[in-house]
């Protein structure tokens, strides 16, 4: 199964350590332009690798990559490592305090018909073609994608709890969250996280542009590459594993706002629904993810004015003519994707994944925001998906659409990054022996 391996992570110089949350990021899909500008002023932060700016982004990263290698500005770990990866957060409503414990290593770039890495949703294309560009000229792992492991036995939990004695950053980041960062250098210990994950499937719960960059990049390399072994760096990926059987994994939803479409009406809109929902009015909007919660099928149509609970009719859920298996075509998110975004808005399944007049937030106040004030024409409120759901996905070898989950809190960038540089990455691969 999956083929795990520690890393001699290039981390920035010890010397900034007790002020290390002024060079860490958000992860590039989730960063606000705001946030971004913000970042952009300090010359050190990560955000300058992981989004680089300018009319060659790309090179800008690694001519930036080159300079902090040369001036010290990153340093390079001596002993090939897990890295612990603890991360403490709320929710709202919820008094309790979650840890959600996983652990950073490098992964061997499965393809998807290998079986080892389950994908669970479909990519965007143009963001695919950002990270391949990011990479191929840094050749640097910018910042993790997460990974989800079965363990119900919980084998590492004691051996990253011991880790967590000593960590090495501890900050509150831009979500609020906790995240404390520690390293396994013990070689036994190691071996154990190697052992285990030899036996195991992965699921890729978020970083599916990234994953699938490195997807792109790996089979470029293998066609430019007569001596191919399948050991240089480029067949590895970084990675942040967590255990689906503990009590802190967490999927929030993922809403959809609707903007440029010319024949949007609302009372047609609703006239046409009313064949296959049961549609309520909402008479308080800021009460909607409340109205619809726990309610299989339901959503939230978001206008400007006004505000509609649509429940598809149980009879209805035969109806939709895509190839799915039942698990699939069960879920709200495939219920939405054809009954609303086809059916009722026009926009055909096969155009979703690039449409222009579909965008993601997960802000419900945002989206909100976002139709009353007539930015977006509508917006489409959903409920969460299970963890269940996403291992039934999985396991069936299909994929919900685009954007389907939200695992939070989301990794940060700029703990640590990982070399594919062939060099570097045999240099680690050597001392792993």
């Amino acid at each position: 199964m999956a083929e795990i391996q520690p890393l001699r992570a290039w981390r920035y110089n010890p010397e900034f350590s007790s002020r290390i949350e002024e060079f860490t990021s958000p992860l590039f899909d989730v960063v606000s332009d705001r946030q971004r500008e913000k970042l952009y002023l300090n010359p050190l932060n990560s955000i300058h690798l992981s989004v680089p700016r300018g009319d060659n982004a790309a090179s800008n990263a690694a001519e930036r990559l080159k300079q902090w290698k040369l001036d010290g500005t990153l340093k390079r770990d001596e002993l090939p490592s897990i890295y612990v990866y603890y991360q403490y957060f709320s929710l709202p409503g919820n008094r309790r305090t979650f840890c959600r414990k996983g652990f950073i290593c490098n992964i061997r770039a499965y393809d998807w018909k290998d079986n080892v890495l389950l994908r669970h949703e479909n990519t965007i294309p143009k963001a695919v073609n950002d990270r391949v560009d990011v990479l191929r000229s840094t050749q640097l792992n910018v910042s993790p994608t997460h990974g989800l492991y079965t363990d119900p036995s919980f084998t590492l939990e004691k051996y990253m709890d011991e880790s967590m004695k000593n960590p090495i950053y501890d900050v509150e980041d831009y979500q609020g969250v906790r995240d404390v960062l520690s390293v396994i250098h013990d070689r036994q210990a190691i071996q154990e996280f190697i052992s285990l994950m030899k036996e195991k499937p992965v699921i890729l719960a978020d970083g599916h542009h990234r994953y699938e960059g490195s997807l792109i990049y790996k089979h470029e390399m293998i066609e430019t590459n007569p001596g191919h072994s399948g050991n240089e760096g480029y067949n590895f990926h970084l990675m942040y594993f967590t255990n689906t059987e503990a009590d802190d994994l967490r999927i929030l939803p993922t809403h959809r706002l609707i903007q440029g479409l010319t024949s949007l009406n609302e009372t047609k809109i609703l006239e046409q629904a009313a064949n296959d929902f049961i549609i309520k009015p909402i008479d308080d909007p800021h009460s909607a993810v409340e109205i619809i919660a726990g309610k299989p099928w339901a959503f939230a149509l978001m206008f400007q004015e006004n505000a509609w609970k649509v429940r598809l009719k149980p009879e209805r859920i035969g109806e939709i003519p895509w190839k799915f298996p039942e698990v699939v075509k069960k879920l709200d998110l495939t219920v939405m994707h054809y009954f609303i975004l086809e059916k009722l808005l026009g926009i055909r399944g096969k155009d979703q994944r690039s449409s222009e007049n579909v965008s993601f937030e997960r802000s419900f106040s945002e989206c909100l925001n976002q139709v009353q004030h007539g930015d977006k024409q509508l917006a489409i409120i959903t409920n969460g998906i299970s963890m269940q759901e996403v291992k039934n996905v999985c396991y069936s070898g299909y994929i919900m659409p685009q954007k389907s989950t939200y695992f939070y809190p989301k990794a940060i960038c700029g703990y640590l990054f990982s070399s594919i540089e062939n060099e570097e990455f045999q240099q680690n691969h050597i001392a792993c022996l």
